[in-house]
Protein backbone atom coordinates (compact mmCIF):
# COMPACT_ATOMS: atom_id res chain seq x y z
CA UNK A 1 0.00 0.00 0.00
CA UNK A 2 1.45 3.52 -1.01
CA UNK A 3 2.67 5.70 1.84
CA UNK A 4 -0.17 7.77 3.57
CA UNK A 5 -0.31 11.55 2.86
CA UNK A 6 0.29 13.11 6.10
CA UNK A 7 -1.19 16.52 7.24
CA UNK A 8 -0.02 18.04 10.53
CA UNK A 9 -2.38 20.70 11.79
CA UNK A 10 -0.97 22.98 14.37
CA UNK A 11 -3.40 25.17 16.60
CA UNK A 12 -1.46 28.29 18.17
CA UNK A 13 -2.63 31.63 20.15
CA UNK A 14 -0.10 34.17 20.87
CA UNK A 15 3.30 31.89 21.56
CA UNK A 16 5.42 32.36 18.62
CA UNK A 17 8.56 30.98 20.42
CA UNK A 18 6.81 27.53 21.31
CA UNK A 19 5.58 27.59 17.42
CA UNK A 20 8.64 27.83 16.31
CA UNK A 21 10.21 25.16 18.05
CA UNK A 22 7.73 22.65 16.86
CA UNK A 23 8.22 23.96 13.16
CA UNK A 24 11.47 23.41 13.85
CA UNK A 25 11.22 19.98 14.95
CA UNK A 26 8.56 18.99 11.42
CA UNK A 27 10.96 20.53 8.99
CA UNK A 28 13.36 18.28 10.32
CA UNK A 29 11.68 15.08 9.75
CA UNK A 30 13.02 12.76 6.91
CA UNK A 31 10.26 12.40 5.49
CA UNK A 32 8.71 15.58 4.84
CA UNK A 33 4.51 15.85 5.59
CA UNK A 34 2.06 16.19 2.80
CA UNK A 35 1.61 19.46 4.43
CA UNK A 36 2.00 21.33 7.52
CA UNK A 37 -1.02 23.52 8.48
CA UNK A 38 -1.15 26.28 11.33
CA UNK A 39 -4.50 27.70 12.69
CA UNK A 40 -3.45 30.53 14.05
CA UNK A 41 -6.37 32.19 16.59
CA UNK A 42 -3.72 34.26 17.88
CA UNK A 43 -5.16 38.25 19.22
CA UNK A 44 -1.72 39.71 18.08
CA UNK A 45 -0.15 39.78 14.89
CA UNK A 46 3.18 38.02 15.61
CA UNK A 47 2.28 34.98 14.53
CA UNK A 48 0.99 36.01 11.13
CA UNK A 49 3.77 38.52 10.51
CA UNK A 50 6.88 35.71 11.06
CA UNK A 51 5.10 33.32 8.73
CA UNK A 52 4.47 35.82 6.29
CA UNK A 53 8.05 37.33 6.46
CA UNK A 54 10.17 34.31 6.81
CA UNK A 55 10.72 31.47 4.21
CA UNK A 56 8.63 28.39 4.40
CA UNK A 57 8.53 24.65 2.84
CA UNK A 58 6.20 24.51 0.14
CA UNK A 59 4.13 21.96 2.17
CA UNK A 60 3.35 24.92 4.55
CA UNK A 61 0.23 26.70 4.77
CA UNK A 62 -1.85 29.06 7.67
CA UNK A 63 -5.30 30.36 8.37
CA UNK A 64 -5.15 33.48 10.74
CA UNK A 65 -8.15 34.18 12.13
CA UNK A 66 -9.91 34.65 15.59
CA UNK A 67 -11.50 31.00 16.95
CA UNK A 68 -14.46 29.91 19.15
CA UNK A 69 -11.49 28.31 20.91
CA UNK A 70 -9.39 25.17 20.96
CA UNK A 71 -12.81 22.69 19.69
CA UNK A 72 -12.97 25.07 17.24
CA UNK A 73 -9.48 25.44 16.30
CA UNK A 74 -8.96 21.96 15.74
CA UNK A 75 -12.21 21.56 14.11
CA UNK A 76 -10.53 24.44 10.95
CA UNK A 77 -7.93 22.57 10.56
CA UNK A 78 -9.22 18.69 10.19
CA UNK A 79 -11.91 20.51 7.45
CA UNK A 80 -9.18 22.69 5.81
CA UNK A 81 -6.85 19.48 5.53
CA UNK A 82 -5.89 17.75 2.09
CA UNK A 83 -3.95 15.02 3.66
CA UNK A 84 -5.26 11.23 4.24
CA UNK A 85 -3.95 10.80 7.95
CA UNK A 86 -4.00 13.97 10.31
CA UNK A 87 -2.40 14.56 13.20
CA UNK A 88 -3.41 17.29 15.73
CA UNK A 89 0.42 18.33 16.62
CA UNK A 90 0.14 21.45 19.09
CA UNK A 91 2.50 24.51 19.55
CA UNK A 92 4.74 24.12 22.26
CA UNK A 93 4.89 20.03 21.58
CA UNK A 94 7.85 18.74 18.92
CA UNK A 95 8.40 15.45 17.57
CA UNK A 96 10.70 12.98 19.60
CA UNK A 97 13.42 12.50 17.04
CA UNK A 98 13.56 12.80 13.18
CA UNK A 99 12.14 10.02 11.94
CA UNK A 100 8.77 9.86 13.41
CA UNK A 101 6.85 10.30 10.27
CA UNK A 102 8.82 7.51 8.58
CA UNK A 103 7.30 5.38 11.66
CA UNK A 104 4.40 6.35 11.41
CA UNK A 105 3.73 6.31 7.51
CA UNK A 106 4.99 2.67 7.45
CA UNK A 107 2.24 1.67 10.18
CA UNK A 108 -0.29 3.15 8.07
CA UNK A 109 1.30 1.64 4.58
CA UNK A 110 1.72 -1.75 6.26
CA UNK A 111 -1.69 -2.05 7.26
CA UNK A 112 -4.78 -0.80 5.53
CA UNK A 113 -7.25 -1.76 8.27
CA UNK A 114 -6.14 0.47 10.81
CA UNK A 115 -7.80 3.65 11.58
CA UNK A 116 -5.47 5.11 13.96
CA UNK A 117 -2.45 4.69 16.18
CA UNK A 118 -1.06 6.44 18.96
CA UNK A 119 2.52 5.74 20.48
CA UNK A 120 4.51 6.42 23.45
CA UNK A 121 5.54 10.08 24.30
CA UNK A 122 7.83 12.19 26.50
CA UNK A 123 6.25 14.14 29.35
CA UNK A 124 7.73 16.59 31.92
CA UNK A 125 6.97 15.68 35.82
CA UNK A 126 7.92 15.25 38.38
CA UNK A 127 10.85 17.44 37.70
CA UNK A 128 11.98 15.72 34.82
CA UNK A 129 11.04 13.91 31.57
CA UNK A 130 10.03 10.44 31.42
CA UNK A 131 8.71 7.80 28.67
CA UNK A 132 4.67 7.26 29.11
CA UNK A 133 2.34 5.87 27.29
CA UNK A 134 0.55 2.23 27.07
CA UNK A 135 -1.33 0.68 24.23
CA UNK A 136 -5.24 1.55 24.56
CA UNK A 137 -7.40 -1.02 26.01
CA UNK A 138 -11.35 -0.55 25.47
CA UNK A 139 -12.13 -2.59 28.47
CA UNK A 140 -10.56 0.63 30.51
CA UNK A 141 -11.93 3.64 28.03
CA UNK A 142 -13.78 4.68 31.22
CA UNK A 143 -10.33 5.33 32.65
CA UNK A 144 -10.14 8.39 30.44
CA UNK A 145 -6.88 9.37 28.78
CA UNK A 146 -4.73 8.01 31.86
CA UNK A 147 -2.43 5.87 29.55
CA UNK A 148 -2.55 8.00 26.42
CA UNK A 149 -1.14 11.03 25.12
CA UNK A 150 -3.35 12.29 22.47
CA UNK A 151 -0.45 14.42 21.07
CA UNK A 152 0.12 10.97 19.42
CA UNK A 153 -2.55 10.09 17.89
CA UNK A 154 -2.16 10.05 13.87
CA UNK A 155 -5.93 9.54 12.30
CA UNK A 156 -7.59 8.84 9.39
CA UNK A 157 -9.65 11.84 7.93
CA UNK A 158 -12.10 9.59 7.37
CA UNK A 159 -12.60 8.15 10.34
CA UNK A 160 -13.75 12.20 11.33
CA UNK A 161 -16.04 12.27 8.06
CA UNK A 162 -17.78 9.43 9.75
CA UNK A 163 -17.75 10.30 13.60
CA UNK A 164 -17.43 13.93 13.47
CA UNK A 165 -15.55 16.61 14.56
CA UNK A 166 -14.42 18.12 18.03
CA UNK A 167 -17.55 18.91 19.73
CA UNK A 168 -18.01 22.53 20.64
CA UNK A 169 -19.52 22.04 24.22
CA UNK A 170 -15.93 20.76 25.39
CA UNK A 171 -13.69 22.87 26.56
CA UNK A 172 -10.98 20.79 27.78
CA UNK A 173 -11.46 17.34 27.09
CA UNK A 174 -12.58 17.35 23.82
CA UNK A 175 -9.80 14.41 23.09
CA UNK A 176 -11.21 12.23 25.77
CA UNK A 177 -14.73 12.68 23.97
CA UNK A 178 -13.32 12.07 20.19
CA UNK A 179 -11.55 9.27 22.18
CA UNK A 180 -14.72 7.89 22.95
CA UNK A 181 -16.59 7.85 19.63
CA UNK A 182 -13.59 5.78 17.48
CA UNK A 183 -12.70 3.51 20.45
CA UNK A 184 -14.58 0.65 18.34
CA UNK A 185 -12.33 1.32 15.12
CA UNK A 186 -9.07 -0.61 14.76
CA UNK A 187 -5.70 0.77 15.35
CA UNK A 188 -1.90 0.47 15.96
CA UNK A 189 0.16 0.96 18.87
CA UNK A 190 3.96 2.18 18.22
CA UNK A 191 5.98 1.06 20.94
CA UNK A 192 8.59 4.22 21.29
CA UNK A 193 8.01 7.74 21.76
CA UNK A 194 6.23 10.32 19.13
CA UNK A 195 6.29 13.18 20.83
CA UNK A 196 7.86 15.53 23.65
CA UNK A 197 4.53 16.44 25.33
CA UNK A 198 5.01 19.81 26.86
CA UNK A 199 3.31 20.07 30.11
CA UNK A 200 0.80 23.57 30.85
CA UNK A 201 -1.89 22.97 28.50
CA UNK A 202 -5.49 23.80 29.63
CA UNK A 203 -6.37 20.34 30.97
CA UNK A 204 -2.68 19.89 33.30
CA UNK A 205 -4.22 23.39 34.85
CA UNK A 206 -7.65 22.32 35.16
CA UNK A 207 -7.82 18.70 36.36
CA UNK A 208 -11.01 18.68 37.78
CA UNK A 209 -12.74 20.51 35.05
CA UNK A 210 -10.89 17.99 32.76
CA UNK A 211 -12.49 14.92 34.67
CA UNK A 212 -15.87 16.08 34.49
CA UNK A 213 -15.57 16.10 31.13
CA UNK A 214 -14.22 12.91 30.63
CA UNK A 215 -17.52 11.82 33.27
CA UNK A 216 -20.41 13.45 30.74
CA UNK A 217 -18.54 12.03 27.76
CA UNK A 218 -18.30 8.38 29.01
CA UNK A 219 -21.89 8.79 30.67
CA UNK A 220 -23.49 9.97 27.32
CA UNK A 221 -22.23 7.54 25.28
CA UNK A 222 -21.80 4.47 27.57
CA UNK A 223 -24.08 5.30 30.51
CA UNK A 224 -23.44 5.79 33.77
CA UNK A 225 -20.62 3.91 35.32
CA UNK A 226 -19.81 4.08 39.05
CA UNK A 227 -15.90 1.80 37.83
CA UNK A 228 -15.84 5.86 35.85
CA UNK A 229 -17.04 8.11 39.10
CA UNK A 230 -14.87 5.74 41.47
CA UNK A 231 -11.47 6.62 38.89
CA UNK A 232 -12.19 10.07 38.68
CA UNK A 233 -12.11 10.29 42.25
CA UNK A 234 -8.65 8.64 42.38
CA UNK A 235 -6.83 10.33 39.51
CA UNK A 236 -8.12 13.96 41.60
CA UNK A 237 -5.98 11.83 44.99
CA UNK A 238 -3.44 11.13 43.13
CA UNK A 239 -3.20 14.26 41.75
CA UNK A 240 -2.72 16.31 44.92
CA UNK A 241 -0.61 13.61 45.96
CA UNK A 242 1.48 14.27 43.08
CA UNK A 243 2.13 18.17 43.20
CA UNK A 244 3.41 17.49 46.88
CA UNK A 245 7.42 17.38 47.64
CA UNK A 246 6.82 13.73 48.78
CA UNK A 247 4.46 12.56 45.66
CA UNK A 248 7.31 14.14 43.23
CA UNK A 249 10.02 12.42 44.96
CA UNK A 250 7.80 9.07 45.57
CA UNK A 251 7.23 9.73 41.13
CA UNK A 252 10.88 10.45 40.67
CA UNK A 253 11.75 6.39 42.18
CA UNK A 254 9.12 4.98 40.87
CA UNK A 255 9.55 6.54 37.02
CA UNK A 256 13.69 6.51 37.10
CA UNK A 257 14.44 3.85 34.56
CA UNK A 258 11.92 5.44 32.33
CA UNK A 259 13.73 8.75 32.55
CA UNK A 260 14.86 10.58 28.60
CA UNK A 261 17.05 13.38 27.55
CA UNK A 262 16.33 16.21 25.77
Amino acid sequence: MPEPKISIITICFNNLDDLRATIQKVDSQTLKPFEHLIIDGSSKPDIKNWLENNPKPNYRRWICERDKGISDAFNKGITNARGEVLHLHNSGDYYYDDSVLVTVSKSFSGDAYIGWLHGKYAQYRGGMWVISGKPFEREKLYRGMRTLGHPTFFVRKELYEKHGLFSLDKKIAMDYDFLVRIADEPFAFIDRPLVYFTPGGVSDRKIKASLDEVLQSYYHYKGFSLKALAWSWRTILVNEITHTKLGEKLFQLKNKSKKTAV
